[in-house]
Formats: C-alpha cells, sequence, structure tokens
C-alpha cells in the first residue's frame, strides 16, 4: 500500500491582507511568559489567595495548599518572574504581594489581542 501526498497551490492573491506579528512585537514574548504562568491551576489558586491579603508568608501556603514547600517556592517563583507578584525576605520568611500593576496590564493586552 503506498501513500499519496496531495500537493496543494496556494491562491495566487489572499482573499484578505495579513498582517503577522514579529515575535518581539507588542510585549509578545512578555505577555507569553504571563499568560504560561497563570495557565496552571495551582498558581492561580495561589494569586487568588495572595491578592486577598495585604501581603502573605510564603510559610501560610503550604500548609493550605497541601503541597510541599519546594513546589510552593516553584509556584511563587514562576509567578514573580512573571512579574505577577512581589516578594520580600524578612528575617527567615518570605512575605508575597501581587503587583496589581502587572496583572491589569496583562487583561489590557490580552483585551487589545481580541479586539
Amino acid at each position: 500500500m503506498t501513500s499519496e501526498i496531495e500537493v496543494i497551490e496556494a491562491p495566487a492573491k489572499l482573499c484578505c491582507p495579513v498582517k503577522v506579528i514579529a515575535p518581539d512585537d507588542e510585549g509578545i514574548g512578555e505577555t507569553a511568559a504571563v499568560f504560561k504562568a497563570l495557565s496552571d491551576e495551582t498558581r492561580l489558586r495561589i494569586l487568588k489567595t495572595v491578592s486577598h491579603m495585604t501581603t502573605l508568608c510564603e510559610c501560610n501556603l503550604v500548609p493550605e495548599f497541601g503541597l510541599s514547600q519546594p513546589t510552593i517556592s516553584y509556584h511563587l517563583k514562576v509567578l514573580r518572574e512573571a512579574g505577577l507578584i512581589t516578594s520580600e525576605r524578612k528575617g527567615q520568611w518570605v512575605y508575597h504581594r501581587v503587583n496589581e500593576k502587572a496583572v491589569l496590564a496583562a487583561v489590557r493586552r490580552l483585551s487589545e489581542i481580541v479586539g
């Protein structure tokens, strides 16, 4: 049994002009990093939990989520690298708060993409 590949030629003209966005245009890479960070259910739950507090110590997240401390630390690191939270060490404790400007900027960028 042989399989043949059918070659379909592209039309000479497109039905409408297309503007392709360059990979680094308008912070697309930055936007992708933010939404990649938000694509995980645990990180969304952490972000929501932290947003309901002024600041929240990492030590409070571990028992509430039932995950190990290294797992919580990893998720916080992803959120921090995406700019969605800020962290401050006070002694042996690390306190986190939501970067509201970054969250609102992500919503704005999404609305620009679809609108």
